[in-house]
């Protein structure tokens, strides 16, 4: 594996290079924790056998709860669902549930966004019986500090240099996404985890050298938990390019309705293939289909294993056998954030800060939160 060399942070993408270089280090940190009284606190509350789970936060913070989700609702056998603080905030009454125990999972990076605190406020106002998990970086932000010592929440902060300071969510939202798996999913294979990742990160040289193909749209495609993996892509490319590629995210399955008419000559498509057997059958052929009409150097296939020979070449991630797709998301995030990242410069974009007059910010400005009535 090729050994990485950190870039130094004054250069233009040092903040992000480095924070998402930091991954692996940081995912033994997160995994290599205990709290007995973490653990005490979700024990009792995971005991409900009428519990709902509901894992939410807005953007990239949203996607983590679609990742996460799949695996939860397997291993907790409960109702898990991801549900954006967006979609809370802009109608409560749709999405939450008085008569329901409800734990509310919220990822939150810094804890500043407007809808952040007003989704668990509202959680409060309309769930009769409801608990909080935060997951948060900054010990600073305000929703931390409005759950720190109620004893219906627990809040849990992520290792402090995981407080991104580029623009996009890096290693914030991995180690979220991980601490939420291993509070909730009893995660497994974090050593193979952060492995891959490095592997990943010795790859560098090779997403380069595809970012700079100077393609003007790039499709993500990835099924179940891997679908937000594709949302979240689609999303760090978008913002760390400035707007300035077009960018798509579906499953395998649903591209073919419709939406593969966004391909033409000048799409890169990325397809996370599956772990599970049955669901990568599938994956596969959407990756035949899409070589076939693009030409295989303008398909890049992410696979824990390799191809069968009439699939074509593939970057392989190894040492991930047995793992959820859910977990193996982690380390494909590693190459969707290099992809945009080398992309973005390569487009002459300032990654820490693709949008240095601020039409889009680093935490959500410019939001009311307007009170609602008691009704339900």
């Amino acid at each position: 594996m090729t050994t990485h060399t950190a870039v130094p942070a004054q250069q233009d993408g040092g903040a992000t290079i480095l924070e998402i270089a930091q991954q692996p280090d940081a995912w033994r940190e997160v995994a290599g924790r205990s709290d007995e009284q973490a653990a005490a606190f979700l024990a009792d509350v995971l005991a409900r056998r009428d519990l709902r789970v509901i894992l939410t936060g807005a953007g990239s913070s949203a996607f983590a709860g679609d990742i996460a989700a799949p695996a939860l609702r397997r291993h907790l056998n409960r109702r898990v669902e991801s549900v954006a603080t967006t979609d809370i905030v802009a109608g409560p009454l749709d999405h939450l549930e008085p008569g329901t125990p409800t734990l509310l999972v919220s990822f939150a990076r810094s804890g500043n966004s407007p809808e952040s605190l007003a989704t668990t406020a509202l959680a409060d106002q309309f769930v009769d019986q409801v608990w909080h998990l935060v997951l948060t970086c900054d010990r600073d932000g305000k929703l931390g500090r409005a759950h720190l010592d109620r004893d219906d929440s627990l809040v849990v902060y992520m290792p402090e240099r995981t407080n991104d300071s580029g623009f996009a969510m890096t290693s914030s939202l991995t180690s979220m996404l991980l601490s939420c798996l291993t509070l909730l999913g009893g995660a497994r294979g974090i050593d193979a985890l952060a492995r891959g990742a490095e592997h990943v990160i010795g790859l560098q040289d090779d997403i380069r050298v595809l970012a700079r193909a100077g393609k003007q749209r790039f499709v993500y495609l990835g099924s179940g938990p891997l679908q937000g993996l594709a949302q979240e892509s689609a999303l760090k490319l978008l913002e760390l390019t400035a707007g300035e590629v077009v960018t798509y995210f579906d499953s395998p399955l649903g591209f073919r309705h419709g939406p593969k008419s966004v391909l033409d000559a000048d799409t890169l498509a990325v397809v996370y293939v599956s772990t599970d057997p049955y669901t990568r059958r599938y994956d596969l052929d959407i990756v035949a289909e899409l070589r076939a009409q693009l030409g295989a150097e303008n398909v890049r296939v992410i696979s824990t294993e390799p191809l069968p020979d009439d699939s074509g070449p593939a970057m392989v991630i190894p040492g991930l056998d047995g793992l959820s797709d859910s977990l193996v998301a982690l380390p494909y995030l590693v190459f969707a954030q290099y992809l945009a990242l080398f992309t973005s410069l390569a487009h002459a974009k300032t990654p820490d800060n693709p949008f240095p007059s601020g039409e889009v910010s680093r935490v959500v400005r410019g939001v009311t939160i307007y009170p609602m009535d008691g009704r339900r």
